[in-house]
């Protein structure tokens, strides 16, 4: 029988605006108020927060080998002292054509790390976050809600 995992970074109530108000550095905050639009707009859903610093967007099933089962965010970002971290869940292993367009950036298997928004194409960055819930919701269960 499944069971339920419970991760270290799970959604909770606190509050997405209270958090990023908190961040003093003015170009991460303004990225971070820019990242809300752009996620909301492509997600329609409200940000959640997951943990103390990741601004989550909807969510999906994942399911262990052994058949145990857990939830996590579908997309979002964290704002990070370096710059905007952008979590695509299925990671970023076929977006090799997106990403040369993108601007500068860093990569690790499901983070983007951005140093902020300035050298950054928005239109390719939604590009890359609609590509990704598209890709996710191949094979797994997401909710947005």
């Amino acid at each position: 029988m499944a069971k339920k995992v419970q991760l270290k970074t799970r959604k909770n109530e606190a509050s997405v605006q209270a958090f990023v108000s908190t961040i003093k550095d003015a170009r991460l905050r303004a990225d971070s108020e820019q990242l809300l639009t752009l996620f909301g707009n492509i997600t329609g859903v409200e940000p959640k927060m997951w943990g103390g610093s990741i601004i989550g967007f909807g969510e999906y099933t994942y399911y262990r080998s052994n058949g145990d089962q857990g939830a996590y965010l579908a997309t979002g970002f964290s704002p990070r002292k370096s710059g905007p971290t952008i979590y695509i869940m299925p990671g970023y292993q076929n977006y090799d054509a997106i990403l040369q367009r993108l601007g500068p950036y860093k990569l690790g298997k499901s983070c983007l790390y951005l140093k902020s928004l300035e050298n950054i194409d928005l239109t390719c960055l939604r590009e890359l976050i609609e590509t990704g819930l598209k890709d996710l919701r191949k094979g797994y269960t997401t909710s947005f809600d």
